[in-house]
């Protein structure tokens, strides 16, 4: 897809089921994620979730995970919408879900976020496939980091 007469396509980039991000505006760099395309919305690990209103907008304020040496700290946003969402029991439960920006490989897009506790699963972020279309990207199910590089043990993921 192209955006104006000069806008040439993005070559297609092959990643691998895991790969490191970046969510800038939430201050976390380079942290591993696992990406899924049987999950259609991203979710982040978050804990202490609690809306509130600033004027007529209603806002989240959450504690981040603890990653790649960042530790928790308390963030806000604004709630971009609420989700219906099937969690990975196959229950559906209704989310805070915020917009923001994501940088894969270089590459930079906004992208919408579920948050919910993920304390118990292995990567604190989870990559779903609405983040990934329309970005020309092909996810290799037998490989990892193949845009990225793999983080040591001290970044607190695998």
């Amino acid at each position: 897809m192209t955006n104006g007469a000069t806008d040439q396509p993005k070559p297609l980039m092959v990643i691998g089921w895991h790969e490191c991000i970046s969510l800038p505006d939430l201050g976390l760099t380079d942290f591993a994620v696992k990406v899924d395309t049987g999950a259609k919305t991203t979710a982040l690990h978050a804990v202490d979730i609690e809306t509130y209103y600033q004027g007529d907008q209603k806002w989240v304020r959450f504690r981040s995970p603890d990653v790649a040496g960042v530790p928790p700290r308390i963030l806000t946003f604004p709630v971009f919408t609420k989700r219906d969402i099937t969690n990975t029991s196959g229950t559906p439960e209704t989310r805070i879900v915020i917009r923001t920006p994501m940088v894969l490989a270089g590459r930079r897009w906004k992208i919408d976020i579920s948050l919910t506790d993920r304390g118990t699963m292995r990567f604190p972020l989870i990559l779903g496939r609405r983040a990934l279309r329309h970005h020309n990207i092909a996810v290799h199910p037998g490989k990892s980091y193949l845009v990225s590089t793999k983080p040591t043990l001290e970044g607190n993921t695998p």
